[in-house]
């Protein structure tokens, strides 16, 4: 699972289920990227690692 979060075509902000957490780009990403990964954001990106990822890996 890889989101990207981007703001005037840069890429501020990507979570990626292999590193399992948030990591920023730009100085404002980074900043919102540690912040996020001692916060709730890191368990719902978790959870929808094991709610979509996982229950679809065996559809493919």
């Amino acid at each position: 699972l890889i989101t990207s979060y981007v703001f005037n075509q840069a890429e501020n902000i990507r979570f990626n289920s292999t590193v399992g957490k948030f990591v920023g780009y730009t100085e404002h990403g980074v900043k919102n990227a540690e912040a996020w990964n001692k916060g709730p954001e890191l368990a719902g990106e978790l959870g929808e690692l094991e709610r979509f990822c996982k229950h679809n890996a065996d559809l493919h």
